[in-house]
């Protein structure tokens, strides 16, 4: 479980294909803090770290999350938002995060708004009751509020700080990310098609 507040921003170093999974070595400033076993979010997809070696660590993606996210198309180089999972006792920033991605948006705008920016994005138009006036959602792991919402697009305004401590800065028109709709809208969700 995570809250969609990024600590820190890791490199991929290195990319292995092994059968229908791919395998990445990442280097990070939290490397040091990591610990075997342990679920890391990764542009909000939570992979468990399996080896760590100095200031990089290792982690699998399998097929399921490969179809699922923007993992497929990483490359070497590239930087990834990095989260770890949350502990008990600390204040929830953002909002509830599982880590599980459930689809990739298209970026299809980027708007200066003096000192911010704002970032729009389309979707498969299946998940549309997902996404509401002012919920939250989880863009590449970030915990932002959407607005100007369309049957399949809807905007975020991305903070000066945000786009620092995040790869958000590096998006462009046509980019894909992994998004994870809000985790108590789904289950809502869920129960009014069940009732109909």
């Amino acid at each position: 479980m995570f809250t969609g507040i990024i600590e820190a921003k890791g490199v991929i170093k290195t990319i292995a294909a092994k059968g229908t999974n791919k395998t990445f070595w990442i280097e990070s400033p939290i490397t040091n803090e990591l610990k075997v076993d342990q679920s890391v979010s990764h542009n909000g997809a939570c992979l468990t770290v399996e080896e760590i070696k100095e200031t990089a660590y290792r982690v699998t993606a399998i097929e399921e999350t490969l179809l699922k996210t923007n993992m497929d198309n990483w490359q070497a180089g590239w930087e990834v938002n990095l989260e770890r999972s949350l502990s008990l006792g600390v204040r929830l920033d953002g909002h509830i995060v599982q880590g599980h991605v459930d689809t990739v948006a298209t970026c299809i705008s980027i708007a200066a708004k003096n000192g911010s920016k704002e970032f729009s994005f389309s979707f498969d138009e299946k998940f549309a009751s997902l996404v509401i006036e002012k919920g939250s959602i989880a863009v590449d792991g970030v915990s932002l509020t959407i607005f100007n919402v369309g049957k399949n697009n809807f905007t975020v305004a991305i903070i000066p700080y945000t786009l620092e401590h995040t790869n958000i800065k590096h998006l462009q028109v046509g980019n894909k990310v992994n998004i994870e709709f809000d985790m108590i809208g789904k289950y809502v969700n869920r129960i009014a098609q069940q009732k109909q």
